[in-house]
């Protein structure tokens, strides 16, 4: 195996002031994301939670440099984002895969539009699929793949590009549970192993907290930020954190801050295993 994995990416300080989107134009344009104020440090994972609609997937558009903001402003490692670049790479919830190449020349793509020599760009992509735990799937093609494994190439493609920032729009929100729970564990061992920064938009709330360092809870459209809660769950993250108590009471306080506000009362307080406090309405 080539030194590839072990290149450090830049920083991936990510700094956003008073941000906000809007959609559409004229008299049918909207606002979907309203006075976003945000500071992510390098090599952190955070988790975007929200109901259909907020403008999670927004956010992450001006983040990866398709959409423009309306106000306010975007930096990465001090730099405005004025567009796409690989130092950004997103993966979304179906694969980009191009289907006529086989798996290596899919996850070597980049490297070639870089103009990275043949031999080169195949090794590291060798690598990367190993990454990923494909290493013995590097001639077919991505028809011949199951779902999870789809994903798994993608997320190498994007990664074989060394980004300051990983994206990631609901990438397992297609997958079957079983499926969803392992490529969950596989980000996790791959982020440990190339800790980049990482923003992955989700409405899952047991997702969000299984696997980052915050969560960011965002309100309905216009999503503004409603909190943010960082995890203190100790890594490596086995699937017993389900059941802590800690992880059940922070749960309950994402699902209170999820509902609907159209007058009902909150929740009630919750002790750590989910019972309502004493004297608690």
């Amino acid at each position: 195996m080539t030194d590839s994995l072990t290149e450090a990416p830049p920083a991936g300080r990510i700094a956003i002031a008073g941000a906000g989107i809007r959609l559409g134009e004229g008299a049918a344009a909207f606002e979907v994301v309203r006075d976003i104020d945000l500071a992510i440090p390098p090599r952190q994972f955070v988790c975007l939670l929200g109901p259909s609609g907020c403008g999670k997937s927004t956010l992450l558009g001006a983040l990866a440099g398709h959409l423009g903001l309306a106000r306010g402003s975007l930096s990465l490692d001090g730099q405005p984002v004025a567009g796409p670049h690989p130092e950004r790479g997103i993966v979304f919830q179906q694969h980009t895969l191009l289907p006529w190449r086989r798996v290596l020349d899919n996850v070597a793509f980049g490297p070639k539009m870089r103009g990275v020599p043949r031999a080169e760009r195949l090794d590291r992509a060798r690598d990367f699929l190993a990454l990923v735990g494909l290493a013995d799937f590097a001639d077919r093609y991505p028809s011949e793949l199951s779902g999870g494994m789809q994903q798994r190439v993608e997320i190498a493609r994007v990664l074989i590009n060394q980004p300051r920032v990983l994206l990631m729009d609901e990438p397992f929100g297609a997958l079957d549970a079983q499926t969803r729970l392992m490529m969950q564990e596989l980000l996790l061992d791959i982020w440990t192993r190339l800790p980049t920064t990482v923003v992955f938009v989700t409405h899952d709330i047991d997702e969000a907290l299984f696997l980052g360092d915050r969560v960011l809870v965002m309100s309905a459209r216009p999503g503004r930020i409603l909190e943010d809660i960082p995890l203190a769950f100790p890594r490596p993250r086995g699937r017993d954190l389900v059941t802590d108590p800690d992880f059940v009471a922070l749960k309950r306080r994402c699902l209170d801050l999820l509902r609907p506000r159209d007058g009902r009362p909150p929740l009630p307080r919750l002790t750590p295993l989910g019972l309502p406090l004493a004297g608690a309405a």
